[in-house]
This record gives C-alpha cells, structure tokens and sequence, in this order.
C-alpha cells in the first residue's frame, strides 16, 4: 500500500512538472511573440524610417538638386560663363571730333554703346574704312594691346582713330564718310566723318590713317 501511494505521488510529481516544462515553453513562446511584435513595430519604424529618407531623397535630395542645377545654371549664365558678344545691331555707334589744337594728327573718337539689352564682349580692334572721292581707305592698327571689354547694358567704350592733317595747302583726298565694323562682326555702319575734310596727297609714305583699341579714344580722348 505503501509502494502503491509512493508510484502515486511520484506520478502526480512527474505530472506537476511536465506541466510546469509546458507552462515554460508557452511563456517562452509567448516571450518570442513581443520580440515579433516589436520586429513588427521595428519594421513599421523601418518603414516609417524609410519612407522619410525615400521622401528624403526625392524632395530634399531631387528638389534641392533639381533647384541647385537651376540655380547653378542661373548662377554660371550670369557670372561664369562669358557674355555673348556684342552684334552690330546692339550698339549705338557715333563718332565726334576729339582732335587737341596743336597736335600734328586729328582724331575722332567712335562711341560704341550698347543698347541690347543685355551683357555683351567686344574684343580686338573694331574695323574702319574711310570713303575718299579716291575710293576706299582701311585703317591700320596702332599695335597697341587690345583688351576684352564686357559692356552692361547701357554702358559704352570708345576707341580713337588717327589721321595726318591736311596742311599741304592743296585740295587732297577729300572724305565722304567712315565705315565702322564692330571686332568680330561683319555687318557695318557708316556715319559721317567728323574730322577734317581731306587728307593730303602721299606716296604711301606719309602718317597712316590709324584705328586704336577699344577703351582708348586716340590723341585726343
């Protein structure tokens, strides 16, 4: 009888602890399932966290860069990249007598003005042709270093031409009228010469009609 409440009880012991190692098992899996959940809340936050940085980088990585090239191509357009060059229908051309009494050449002093509006550049020597009853006369260059100019609009340059005074008492080359080409144009303008009215007669060995570079006004600037 004795023996038989022992098996009992060793039974009932055994029971007890298989039911125990159960219980363990579930609160372990039940442990396992807040790790899940919060992998899910993990994977909602990664979502969450990766959505912002997805949003990220479309709008404040795409519109800045969208913006920044914009910008940038802006900013390069207007101080970075060269201005166009000035065409001949931008500029207001004029020419005035700039001669100082007492000097052995006249001058006229040509104005270019530009009225495009918008920067432009001329760079080099502007071309200049006198139109004589004797044909027409290309003027030389004086060798002088000729500089590249940026003109805002509304702003203006000037450049001298030189040319031997007729003293020789006789009637000479009488002038008809100047021809101006701006640097890297072809397209000209011809205006009235505001200088003397002749040039005196040589063998070509004689004080050369002279064209200085942009910014100068020759002798008498």
């Amino acid at each position: 009888m004795r023996v038989r409440k022992l098996t009992i009880a060793a039974m009932a012991l055994a029971a007890g602890l298989s039911l125990t190692a159960c219980q363990n098992d579930d609160a372990t899996d039940g442990s396992a399932a807040p790790p899940a959940a919060s992998t899910g809340s993990s994977s909602t936050g990664g979502s969450a966290s990766t959505g912002p940085d997805q949003q990220g980088g479309t709008d404040s990585g795409g519109t800045p860069d969208a913006t920044g090239a914009t910008g940038g191509t802006g900013g390069t357009d207007e101080d970075g990249k060269a201005a166009a060059k000035c065409r001949t229908d931008e500029l207001e051309i004029t020419a005035i007598d700039a001669t100082i009494g007492g000097d052995d050449r006249g001058t006229v002093a040509v104005d270019l003005k530009n009225g495009g509006g918008r920067d432009c550049s001329l760079a080099g020597h502007a071309g200049v042709d006198l139109k004589t009853n004797s044909g027409t006369l290309s003027a030389e260059r004086t060798g002088e270093p000729a500089p590249s100019i940026v003109l805002k609009d509304g702003e203006r340059t000037t450049f001298g031409i030189t040319y031997p005074i007729n003293d020789s008492g006789g009637s000479g080359v009488r002038i008809t009228g100047l021809v101006v080409t701006p640097p890297d144009e072809t397209k000209s303008v011809t205006l009235d010469w505001p200088g003397g009215a002749t040039l005196p007669v040589t063998d070509g060995s004689g004080t050369p009609v002279q064209v200085g570079p942009l910014g100068s006004a020759g002798q008498g600037g």
